[in-house]
């Protein structure tokens, strides 16, 4: 009797282990399927945040070679696009009758010179007819007074070649610092005034950015702080070197200025350009905002770990709306998986693989991400 009742006892036990294997299996196949897209790993990384500014490309050292006589354009040496050095001649003006009267001033140099020199000749003589009793003083003084006459006509004489030496250097336009031509707006045969622009040179490695901010925005914006910005897909740094110290009125703007580098000079002027002023900078444990549930009186996100969903309030930090990131203080750590999009409606506890039933059936079972 006493066996039989063992006998009982061991094929309910049996029983009872055999129907606990079709429970794990149960709980497996109701596991949630979780795409890769649906899943976010979080990193530690530096965030920046500050406001968005937008503007063009500007020249740092640009000038603009204008005409300082009227006259004719009779030789052009540059074009649009042509590299030139400091000093370089680019064009030539018609310079004929400005060299007629260089020539007649300097004729008169040389005529003053001579009488000068013929003046000074007859002081001294007059000097050594005194000392011999020969001429009376006056005669001296005579001497004296015709040579100071001539000094100073010859110092007129000068000071009009100097003029038409100035005239006549005008008639050559050369270039004020090696750069590049970017503009020409004239050609061989055109008469031009004084004041017309002839040529715009810029220099290419010295590019500002240019942009405006809201005024709200200025804490802690100050002369070197970094700026981020994009340039015809192209995404580089530079750092803020002015400040406009007075705000726009009517749009509450503040203006300020960016250097810009150009090494290689693969950038140019009056490119478009987006980027943000990094005012503040930190590094910490950062994720994706789509991560975030804030519409609670907690932001919370949902994270797996061991395989399960479960639900973690975090305190945020920094948040950069134009990225789409935030800073985590606490809650999280690097490496940790997150749910995103509809995922993020699973049920704490809920069983989750990722990938696809298929990615099973084909002998690919994706692993989970997960920290312990």
């Amino acid at each position: 009797m006493q066996n039989l009742r063992w006998t009982v006892l061991g094929l309910a036990l049996i029983a009872c282990g055999k129907k606990a294997e079709p429970s794990d299996a149960n709980a497996a196949d109701n596991a949630a399927w979780v795409g890769k897209e649906n899943i976010v790993v979080v990193t530690e990384q530096e965030l920046q945040v500050g406001p968005t500014v937008s503007g063009t490309l500007e020249a740092e050292r640009k000038a603009v070679v204008r005409a300082e006589i009227g006259a004719t354009i009779v030789v052009v040496n540059a074009e649009p696009g042509q590299a030139v050095s400091r000093g370089a001649v680019l064009a030539r003006l018609d310079d004929s009758s400005i060299r007629d009267a260089w020539e007649s001033s300097r004729s008169l140099v040389t005529s003053a010179e001579l009488s000068e020199q013929i003046a000074g000749r007859e002081l001294e003589r007059a000097k050594a007819l005194v000392e011999a009793g020969a001429v009376a003083e006056r005669d001296v003084e005579s001497a004296r007074l015709a040579q100071t006459a001539a000094t100073a006509q010859l110092a007129d004489a000068r000071s009009r070649m100097a003029s038409a030496q100035k005239q006549l250097d005008r008639t050559v336009l050369r270039a004020p610092f090696s750069g590049v031509v970017s503009e020409r707006p004239v050609s061989i045969g055109d008469v031009v005034q004084s004041g017309n622009t002839l040529f715009t040179i810029i220099d290419p490695a010295s590019l500002k950015f240019e942009g405006t901010i809201p005024a709200e925005a200025l804490n802690g914006l100050k002369v070197g702080t970094p700026v981020s910005f994009t340039v015809a897909g192209s995404a580089l740094k530079g750092r803020v070197t002015r400040i406009n110290p007075s705000v726009d009125p009517a749009t509450r703007q503040v203006r300020l200025t960016v250097g810009v580098p150009n090494e290689g000079g693969k950038l140019l002027a009056g490119l478009f350009a987006e980027g943000r002023v990094a005012t503040t900078t930190r590094s910490g444990v950062v994720v994706p905002s789509g991560a975030v549930d804030r519409r609670g009186i907690r932001p919370f996100v949902v994270r797996i770990k061991s395989g399960r969903v479960e639900r973690v309030e975090v305190e945020l930090g920094l948040i950069d709306e134009a990225q789409e990131q935030m800073e985590v203080h606490t809650g999280l750590a690097s490496g940790d998986t997150l749910l995103v999009g509809g995922a993020r409606g699973l049920t704490p506890g809920t069983v989750v693989r990722i990938g696809s039933p298929a990615e099973i059936t084909g002998g690919q079972a994706a692993t989970v991400p997960t920290r312990e």
